[in-house]
């Protein structure tokens, strides 16, 4: 009986030590971190913190993994499903909803430090809090602005809009117009994603589209603050000739070259698009960032910021925690801020001084940075199907004329609304 016992731990001791337990002995921990940066300064910046974090953690060791921003919601799916979702998860607020109510991201309340918690404003936590829980840590956010060819503007001698004096919506369409003339625009509206755009420049206007009952439940309700943003786009396309429908369509790289060549005076675009700019403005083009126009409620739009989260199936969160710490320390946060040429959310790192010039319109950038709040979609579980199968079909066909604002309303609300309805059963 004696033999048989021993046998049987030793047995057991072997297993264990093949299986690995977790101890010392067992070597580094190894955290898989999914990345969507593509920017070259942006890979490399997230690239360089993964190396200072290995080189600083020899028990924690961290592997860079390069996702996509074209596929990452059926990716994750996928890898959530199949057992093998990344321990540290990039992605942005508005495509958290559904993975945080189904169960598939960790609720970061007790795994963060305070000084994490502290140094981003509460505006920002909103993005990423789902029920009671927190499923990321949103880090980089960017407004939408006009990009302005100074040049034109400046020669046309329109009154040039600041944060303390924006346009209004009504008299943003009356510039446009002015500016037009002889085959050039005086915009071009990229919106091959039409929904997200309308959404939060709509908040300026005091859109708000989703209604949250007092017992959780979100319905679609298109009124007359959700109209503004839309018709102006309608309006400037169909009735002024102030912007070509050939580009609703197109993503906001696609009006780089006619912007360059003269053809249109301002294109709205995401703040991180001047990057673009500097690389491909040919020599002697004088460009300058705009503040989006304003309603009645001020420069005020939705935003989606960039998220970091832990899969709720990691075996190591306290370590995911330390090193999501890691790479959002102030000054981290704004090397990964300058590469993606966005804006932080942290309080410290917005205040940093490289955040703050006239070159490259930075402290365009940074002034807007407070009148910045949750999209109207963040928290609302249905929102990626009821974008594509719904409201990007409706807002398109709305934009190129082939339907009016009452089809528009009836489509986003009714079509919408049944969407919605399977994901609140």
């Amino acid at each position: 009986m004696r033999v048989r016992i021993a046998a049987v731990l030793a047995l057991v001791l072997l297993l264990a030590g093949c299986t690995g337990g977790g101890g010392p002995d067992d070597g580094p921990i190894t955290l898989r971190f999914q990345s969507l940066a593509w920017q070259e300064e942006s890979v490399e910046a997230n690239k360089e913190l993964v190396r200072e974090w290995n080189a600083s953690h020899p028990d924690v060791e961290v592997e860079y993994v390069q996702g996509s921003w074209d596929s990452v919601h059926d990716q994750l799916l996928t890898s959530f499903e199949g057992g093998e979702a990344p321990d540290v998860i990039h992605d942005a607020s508005d495509d958290l909803a559904d993975f945080a109510y189904g169960g598939y991201l960790a609720d970061l309340t007790g795994l963060l430090p305070e000084r994490l918690r502290s140094d981003i404003p509460q505006r920002s936590w909103e993005t990423a809090t789902f029920g009671d829980g927190v499923y990321g840590v949103p880090f980089l956010q960017e407004p939408r602005v006009l990009i302005a060819n100074a040049t034109w503007l400046k020669e046309s001698g329109v009154r040039i809009p600041t944060p303390e004096r924006p346009w209004s919506w009504a008299e943003f369409r009356e510039i446009t117009g002015r500016l037009s003339g002889d085959g050039r625009y005086g915009v071009a509206w990229p919106l091959k994603d039409p929904v997200s755009a309308t959404l939060n420049l709509s908040l300026s206007a005091g859109g708000q589209l989703f209604h949250r009952d007092a017992d959780g439940k979100v319905t679609v309700r298109f009124e007359a603050g959700d109209e503004v943003v839309p018709r102006t786009i309608h309006d400037q396309v169909g009735e002024d000739g102030s912007a070509p429908g050939s580009l609703l369509g197109s993503g906001g790289s696609d009006t780089l070259p006619g912007f360059f060549a003269g053809r249109y005076a301002m294109v709205p675009l995401g703040f991180s698009y001047r990057q673009q700019i500097v690389q491909q403005a040919p020599k002697g083009f004088d460009w300058q960032v705009l503040p989006a126009p304003a309603g009645p409620d001020g420069l005020t739009q939705g935003v989606s910021p960039q998220t970091l989260s832990i899969a709720q199936d990691s075996p190591h969160k306290k370590e995911a925690a330390a090193f999501i710490d890691f790479l959002l320390r102030p000054p981290n946060m704004v090397r990964l801020a300058l590469g993606d040429w966005m804006l932080p959310t942290g309080s410290r790192a917005l205040a940093d001084p490289a955040l703050h010039t006239t070159k490259d319109d930075w402290a365009m950038g940074t002034a807007l940075a407070a009148h910045l709040r949750p999209a109207p979609a963040q928290s609302v579980r249905g929102y990626p199907e009821w974008k594509d199968k719904v409201a990007t079909p409706a807002f398109q066909e709305y934009y190129s004329g082939a339907i009016g604002l009452g089809e528009l309303r009836e489509r986003l609300e009714e079509d919408g609304n049944l969407v919605l309805a399977r994901y609140q059963r």
